[in-house]
């Protein structure tokens, strides 16, 4: 019963997440970078939390990215939140599933729920390659598909960034038809900063963590070496 309540739990994220066996660009980010997570708060909430919500996040923790609380409330805030809100939807669920058929999934850790199954990174790298391949697709009620996620029910949000692109059924490759405000690299470096703030939003005291584990490495080696200094000093004169 307890494992049917958690795959309850995670099924519309799983659901965001699946996208089938396409080969996934590697994440070019990191989460120790706090001028890129600052952006990609900025492209969240700017573009994203129109539909998706990140209800396991208040405000006030995006200050833990470097911000102050001013910058938090004047740049990052919708109009009439508080600063110890959490960072709830806009649009209403029921709007939400007439629009799209489904409720689009809250996204706080979706990064971690596509790594969990084997590879850490993988979360990384498919939110990654899945932003950046969306192309027009006339037969889809949106008027988008994308490679790794056919059949997605979500329109290209960014695209105005990014520009529109098709696929040649050729070369199967995508192709920029339209270009956006952006230019490829530009916003490929978009992306990274928007996917390395949904990284730090699954786990915002991984580096914290993975700082402490070398201190405690280094400790426990220290120690070991002290150790073996007294254990040979106290049984040298025993033979």
């Amino acid at each position: 019963m307890k494992k049917f309540l958690i795959a309850l739990l995670f099924a519309p994220v799983l659901a965001f997440a699946a996208g089938g066996n396409v080969h996934l660009d590697k994440w070019p980010g990191s989460v120790s970078d706090k001028a890129a997570l600052q952006n990609g708060a900025k492209l969240f909430v700017n573009y994203c939390q129109n539909c998706h919500g990140a209800s396991y996040m208040r405000y006030k923790n995006l200050m833990d990215l470097g911000l102050t609380e001013a910058q938090v409330k004047e740049n990052l805030m919708l109009a009439g939140d508080k600063i110890g809100d959490l960072m709830m939807v806009a649009a209403r669920s029921d709007e939400q599933k007439k629009w799209f058929g489904a409720t689009p999934p809250d996204l706080t850790i979706i990064a971690r729920a596509r790594g969990e199954a084997g590879n850490a990174g993988a979360g990384a790298d498919w939110l990654y390659t899945y932003l950046r391949t969306f192309y027009k697709d006339d037969k889809r009620p949106t008027g988008w598909n994308n490679v790794a996620f056919e059949a997605v029910g979500m329109p290209h949000v960014l695209w105005e960034l990014q520009g529109t692109q098709v696929l040649n059924h050729e070369t199967h490759k995508l192709e920029l038809a339209v270009p956006g405000k952006l230019s490829p690299a530009e916003y490929d470096k978009a992306v990274s900063d928007l996917v390395g703030f949904m990284v730090w939003m699954g786990e915002p005291q991984q580096e914290f963590r993975r700082t402490l584990g070398i201190f405690v490495l280094a400790f426990l080696a220290l120690l070991f070496v002290v150790a073996y200094a007294l254990k040979k000093e106290y049984w040298k004169d025993i033979h």
